[in-house]
């Protein structure tokens, strides 16, 4: 979470078909169901509108023309082919793109010798992104090994207008003048702290990859307070955990999103993003391959004093509209916050109210207690010292890596009857 000076800000959680064109509103996560080989999304992150964003140099609020985003983006899956999901989310405009590359990455904004290569869009180099829609480009065959970090370089010739992007990403990412989409050495870029006109890394996965699990919540999930450039999120942690497992695994993607709420918008603030009920059809069961979400929100909510039952209501509508695609979801607790700035006496009872219900209404296809596997062994309502960042409200670096060690994989793996998932 990115947290800021204002008094609204203190409740924020820190915070390719070959040659077809694949135009994007929500993929379908039947996808999730079909035979080896299947598609997932190895690398995503949810989207907000284009806006200045207080305390922040990201472009994205006042747009960009004639330069080119190089995106850092670490991979929660490998395969052996590549396509990348360019994102006009929020565009009003449509989206001219004149170039795009993906290459491993070498350390900052360079690229590893030899791995650059063009992305196509229907057969061409050049595409453009209708207002309101995202466009896949066509497969390109690449050997991509899990936790492998790419970087996805986007020219955009003509003025764009505010640009759908993700704020806050625990990464530097990179901007050059011009069209450097084929520039190794990365020398002509400069830091952007933002990810841009990227949602989505695809990759056709292993034999074992049986899909997409998607983290989803508020910034405890997107980059709580966590070393930047060292890929230390929970659902990184995760994505270890799965990967350095024996037999099934899955694909992980983070849509947690900095300051956001479950229930409502916060108004005047579209760099925390539409609400969690609202953007899960697009969020979650839009990710390819999608066969599980965890479900992590509600701090937010509690800091703008929504009642228990509220937060619970939404809770339902969200469990409702996976439900409805087919998709176990498990709810996880929140974290303690006993001695952080959202903390009163009333809000601690709210706590208390939602995560009893999360772990015993069964609304839910499972829990993940997040909040005892992050509790202080003296206070269960505070976060362990050895969790805290020190704000009381966000993990660090152990804390997130405790958050994934909370999570019954077995569970994810399997179809929410406790039989073993099929390849």
């Amino acid at each position: 979470m990115r947290l800021r000076t204002s008094a609204a800000a203190r409740f924020c959680l820190a915070a390719m078909s070959a040659l077809a064109l694949t135009l994007v509103s929500v993929p379908q996560p039947a996808a999730a169901h079909t035979s080896g080989g299947r598609w997932v999304t190895a690398w995503g992150a949810s989207q907000v509108a284009g806006s200045e964003i207080p305390g922040n140099n990201c472009p994205a609020g006042s747009g960009l023309q004639n330069r080119t985003v190089r995106n850092v983006l670490f991979v929660s899956a490998g395969g052996d082919r590549v396509r990348v999901r360019l994102a006009n989310t929020f565009g009003t405009r449509p989206l001219s793109v004149g170039h795009v590359t993906v290459a491993l990455q070498e350390s900052g904004a360079s690229a590893v010798p030899g791995t650059l290569r063009t992305l196509t869009f229907a057969g061409r180099a050049a595409a453009t992104v209708p207002a309101g829609r995202d466009l896949f480009s066509d497969p390109l065959p690449m050997r991509l090994r899990a936790l492998s970090s790419l970087l996805v370089s986007v020219h955009v010739d003509e003025a764009t207008g505010p640009v759908t992007n993700h704020p806050f990403t625990a990464q530097g990412n990179y901007l050059a003048e011009g069209d450097e989409t084929l520039d190794v050495s990365g020398a002509r870029y400069a830091d952007t702290p933002c990810w841009m006109l990227v949602s989505g890394v695809d990759v056709r996965g292993s034999a074992r990859t049986a899909g997409t699990v998607v983290t989803f919540g508020d910034s405890i999930t997107d980059t709580a307070s966590t070393t930047g450039n060292a890929n230390q999120r929970y659902p990184d942690h995760l994505a270890r955990r799965l990967q350095s497992r024996h037999g099934p695994s899955l694909a992980v993607v983070n849509a947690g999103l900095g300051g956001n709420r479950l229930i409502a918008d916060r108004d005047g603030e579209p760099y925390y993003g539409p609400s969690g009920v609202s953007r899960v059809e697009r969020d979650a069961l839009g990710q390819s391959g999608v066969r599980a979400v965890i479900l992590q929100e509600g701090i937010n909510d509690i800091g703008f004093d929504a009642p228990a039952e509220d937060i619970i209501a939404g809770y339902r509508t969200f469990i409702d509209k996976v439900h409805a695609q087919g998709v176990p979801v498990y709810g996880g607790t929140l974290l303690p916050f006993r001695g952080s700035f959202v903390w009163t006496p009333e809000r601690q009872a709210t706590w208390i109210t939602v995560n009893d219900w999360i772990r015993h209404s069964g609304a839910f296809d499972g829990v993940v207690d997040f909040a005892a596997a992050t509790a202080s062994a003296e206070d269960p309502h505070r976060m362990d010292p050895a969790y805290d960042s020190g704000d009381g409200l966000h993990p660090g670096d152990a804390g997130t890596r405790a958050m994934a060690d909370a999570v019954d994989l077995d569970m994810l793996l399997g179809r929410g009857d406790g039989k073993p998932v099929r390849l």
